[in-house]
């Protein structure tokens, strides 16, 4: 009989999508179908999904759902897609705002919706072998699962798998929420959802949870360290007998040079001088000079996490050399702004592009020399893994999923697919940088290094068997 899983997420690509999360929970599904698993995914019905997708999808049904004293309605869609996919929707939290969170009601929206997720599976016909649960916004489903819908004969045998996709954003609220959650303050002990006298809603999925994964090994071991546990290290060295390492994958078919319409020119492996001419296109379309100088790039949210303020510190030393910069991506205003700055005092090397557009992404990775990544701290990346399939070479911090992903090149053996450094200070980016520059130089030394990255494959195929594996241990299939 197949195993069957009902992945329970606050966004999944294409629908939703603010970061890696939504890369994940889009792609990996897919990944489990291929190989025989009967999988259902859920997710908020937000305003911003795209108006196609909600003139197309059917709806199913719709039910109750109490917080306390209000009740609110949860209307079930079904969307044509390749996976089983429906959406929840309450337009009080959901479809009547803009963006999805940052709310001054998180809390109940996302109890809501994890309550939501639970109900659903009596309107579906679908009794789920594990309910797949990411990050703070569904850590609740774990315990309630546990806790009440376990002593309900449909849901007993049903277990739970928590995936943490980054451990900083914890869902940190006031204690007084417990009676909006329906939960009495019997769960205000360190040993449930109490946090320094709040309550911590990842905490619940992290301490309810048959088993709890992150996305890389080395994130695994890092979040048991108080420098990277945020102040959980202690429930993850409690826990670490059920935690995991997965690294995440990536989709080669959307991330193929060989055949995606959104670069100017398609190359591979065998062509990859045809990489140069989406450099130039690119070049002219940003308003730079047309020119062989290294392209370096960053792709990011602007927070200090993805250590910006590295890419700033050295930004004059770096641009005093023969290269181009080329930014990407929202978040900060100190940083957005500099970053503007920076293109007004070099027009000839900067284009500071302070906006989301997944086409121009890719028209980078496509098109530049170098990919920067000096995180703070990585769970996994999935930006090195984009830019080393579009032949892309990655510098890197040695953290989180860098570490799993990159392997930095060493000339002796003609193996490696990027740059690594080690101390997160300006000083050791510039030596990445360096490091890289200098091997550009070197035009068969460079190109044995992008042929490398562009071989490098981190496929949801092995990712998806390894969450399989853990699926079958929690449900006894083993």
């Amino acid at each position: 009989m197949a195993l069957k899983v009902l992945m329970v997420a606050s966004e999944v690509s294409p629908y939703a999508k603010s970061g890696g999360l939504g890369d994940v929970t889009g792609s990996l599904p897919k990944a489990l179908k291929d190989k025989g698993v009967e999988i259902c995914v859920v997710f908020p019905k937000y305003k911003s999904v795209k108006q196609e997708y909600v003139d197309s999808a059917e709806y199913i049904t719709g039910y109750d759902v109490t917080l306390d004293w209000r009740v609110q309605h949860a209307d079930i869609f079904k969307l044509k897609s390749d996976v089983t996919t429906y959406m929840i929707g309450n337009d009080f939290y959901f479809g009547n705002r803009d963006g999805y969170y940052g709310y001054g009601d998180d809390c109940e929206r996302f109890t809501f919706f994890s309550k939501a997720a639970l109900e659903l599976i009596n309107y579906i016909d679908f009794v789920p072998d594990v309910i797949h649960t990411n990050d703070w916004q569904t850590g609740l489903v774990s315990l309630y699962l546990k806790d009440r819908y376990s002593k309900i004969n449909f849901y007993k045998n049903i277990k739970s798998l928590y995936t943490i996709h980054n451990l900083q954003y914890q869902g940190v609220f006031p204690a007084r929420s417990l009676s909006m959650m329906e939960l009495d303050y019997g769960y205000l002990t360190p040993d449930k959802l109490e946090f320094y006298g709040a309550v911590n809603l990842m905490k619940g999925g992290l301490v309810y949870a048959d088993a709890i994964n992150t996305v890389s090994n080395t994130y695994a071991e890092e979040i048991k360290r108080p420098e990277y546990g945020y102040q959980l290290d202690g429930v993850m060295r409690s826990r670490e007998n059920i935690l995991y390492g997965i690294v995440n994958g990536i989709d080669y078919e959307e991330n193929n040079p060989a055949t995606s319409n959104k670069i100017y020119v398609n190359y591979d492996v065998n062509s990859l001088e045809k990489k140069a001419e989406n450099k130039h296109k690119l070049q002219e379309e940003l308003g730079l000079p047309v020119s062989d100088a290294p392209m370096i790039s960053i792709i990011s949210r602007l927070a200090d996490q993805k250590g910006i303020n590295l890419l700033l510190d050295i930004s004059n030393e770096l641009l005093s050399k023969d290269v181009q910069l080329v930014v990407l991506g929202t978040g900060n205003s100190y940083f957005e702004y500099r970053f503007r700055e920076l293109q007004s005092w070099y027009p000839q090397k900067v284009s500071a592009n302070i906006t989301f557009n997944d086409v121009l992404a890719q028209k980078i990775y496509a098109g530049s020399d170098i990919f920067l990544m000096p995180s703070l701290f990585e769970p996994c990346g999935l930006g090195q893994l984009f830019a080393m399939s579009y032949g892309t070479v990655p510098v890197v911090r040695t953290t989180g999923g860098l570490v799993d992903t990159v392997e930095h090149y060493d000339p002796e053996t003609g193996k490696g697919n990027g740059f690594k450094f080690q101390d997160f200070l300006g000083s050791g980016l510039m030596w990445g940088i360096n490091e890289a520059l200098k091997a550009y130089e070197d035009k068969e030394t460079w190109m044995k290094i992008v042929t490398n990255a562009i071989n490098t494959r981190f496929s949801w195929e092995n990712s998806a068997q390894e969450y399989i594996n853990i699926y079958n241990k929690i449900c006894g299939k083993e």
